[in-house]
Parts: structure tokens; C-alpha cells; sequence
């Protein structure tokens, strides 16, 4: 894999070629970026911008895109800024534009090829399909353990995925016994090189036991049944050494930039 051609495959298909998340979501080419629009419980936000935008064409297209989804009723809102974006000090025009940025995570991208694919459990646990409502359940409560955060927009996109989206999403719960552990979700864009691994995260008493790495292989695995080159993934800190060692490159970095239309 070659990172410099990967990462402009990526921002080819992935982000200026980006896709609708779900039923009642649509991405929309405005000016000098791409921005997807949803309701309030989707992801609302731009993704890619011109790899020729000007200072003065960025302080516009913020302006822009602050009254677009204020416009509509959106209490919040994220530009998705890459290392490799210009220009040169985008992140400072968002921040004096009243954008708030969130900790900066690692665009980290493997050849499917690459990857493992022999899912190695601890004894006792179990992988289930996510396929229904019980078990988008599960995997709330398995979300909510693992991360300590409210789960109800996870709960939202799921099932939306589940009900109107198939064949873009995959999403898998660790149980032990009838206990919640660990879960992940995968989003596959049909007619494109990548599928994205999201939300891989394992409560507490059970991290430290391969439940992560084996999450990432039974997703390389769909992946590789799909026909699809490469997994992507935005890691955080905690995620990246172990994603590393598993034969992950990282691209670039992303850092989300969140604006709050109202309090």
C-alpha cells in the first residue's frame, strides 16, 4: 500500500465522492465543499474541501455553511478538518468563527489483504450479529459500558441503517453470557475502495483480553467477502497502538471541529 496514493484514493472516494449515511440524509456539493445533511439526531457536517481554497474563499464557506444548518434547526454541526487540508490555518478560521475542536484523531487505513481474519475469543464470549432491534439494543448498552457516553443517537443511526440502508452497514456485539462487552459497527460504500470500521470499544473489566483485535478481524473478514481493498479507521490513542500492530498505516489526522447553532 502506498500511503501518498491511498490517502488521495480516500479523499477521492470517501470524501469529495462522499455518500448519504442513511434514509433521510443527503450530501450535497455546495461551493468549495462537501457537506451531509440530516436530521437532528444524524451526523450533520462538511467532509471534504477544494484542494485550492483561499483564506478568503474559507472565511465564506464558514459563513455559509454556519447559516445552512442554522437554517435548518441544527443544534450542532462538525467540519471534519484534515492535516493535509488547506489552507494553511483553516482550523484557526474555524475556531474565530465559533468552532469548538474535539481531541484530533488518526486517519489509520489497511489493505483488507493485509489483515488477519482469524477471530480468537476469550472463553466464554460470543459474537452476535446486529440485525434487529434487540440487538441494536445490546449494542447500545454495550456502547454505553464502554465509552460512558448516551447512546441514543447510535440507537437512531442503527436502526435507520438496519430499516432503509442495506448492504452500506454492519454492526457486531461480544457477549458474555447474556452481558454486553465490546461492539462495533462497519459502514461499506458500495462502488468504492473503502469500508470504514467505527465504534470498536470493550467495557473495562474485559479490555486487555483480544476481544478488540478480534472485532477488527471478523470485520476484515466481511470486508474481504465484499470485495473491498481497504479498512479505515479515525483511531483515538487508545486505539491507534493496537491497530497499529495489527498492520494499520496512518494517512493523516482529522480533527472535528464542532459549532453549536444553539445552547
Amino acid at each position: 500500500m502506498d500511503p501518498d496514493e491511498t490517502l488521495a484514493l480516500f479523499d477521492h472516494e470517501m470524501r469529495e465522492g462522499a455518500r448519504p449515511e442513511g434514509p433521510g440524509t443527503r450530501v450535497e456539493r455546495a461551493g468549495a465543499v462537501v457537506r451531509r445533511t440530516g436530521g437532528p439526531e444524524d451526523w450533520n457536517g462538511v467532509v471534504w474541501t477544494a484542494p485550492d481554497l483561499s483564506p478568503d474563499r474559507a472565511r465564506a464557506e464558514i459563513v455559509a455553511q454556519v447559516e445552512h444548518y442554522t437554517a435548518l434547526g441544527i443544534g450542532a454541526f462538525e467540519w471534519k478538518l484534515y492535516a493535509h487540508d488547506v489552507p494553511e490555518g483553516l482550523g484557526d478560521l474555524l475556531l474565530a468563527a465559533g468552532f469548538e475542536p474535539e481531541p484530533p484523531e488518526a486517519l489509520m487505513v489497511a489493505a483488507v489483504a493485509d489483515l488477519s481474519v482469524s477471530v480468537e475469543l476469550p472463553e466464554g464470549v460470543r459474537l452476535r450479529a446486529v440485525t434487529d432491534e434487540a440487538g441494536v439494543e445490546l449494542m447500545v448498552r454495550a456502547h454505553e459500558a464502554a465509552f460512558g457516553t448516551d447512546g441514543s443517537r447510535l440507537r437512531h443511526q442503527t436502526l435507520a441503517a438496519l430499516e432503509g440502508a442495506p448492504g452500506t452497514f454492519a454492526a457486531v456485539v461480544a457477549t458474555a453470557g447474556d452481558e454486553p462487552v465490546s461492539s462495533a459497527r462497519m459502514e461499506m460504500c458500495p462502488g468504492t475502495s473503502f469500508a470504514g470500521l467505527w465504534g470498536g470499544g470493550t467495557a473495562a473489566p474485559w479490555r486487555g483480553r483480544g476481544i478488540y483485535r478480534a472485532l477488527i478481524a471478523h470485520r476484515a473478514r466481511l470486508a474481504a467477502g465484499l470485495g473491498y481493498r481497504f479498512l479505515q479507521v479515525d483511531a483515538t490513542d487508545l486505539s491507534a497502538p493496537i491497530l497499529r500492530r495489527l498492520g494499520f498505516t496512518t494517512l493523516s489526522t482529522t480533527t472535528p471541529y464542532v459549532y453549536r447553532t444553539a445552547p
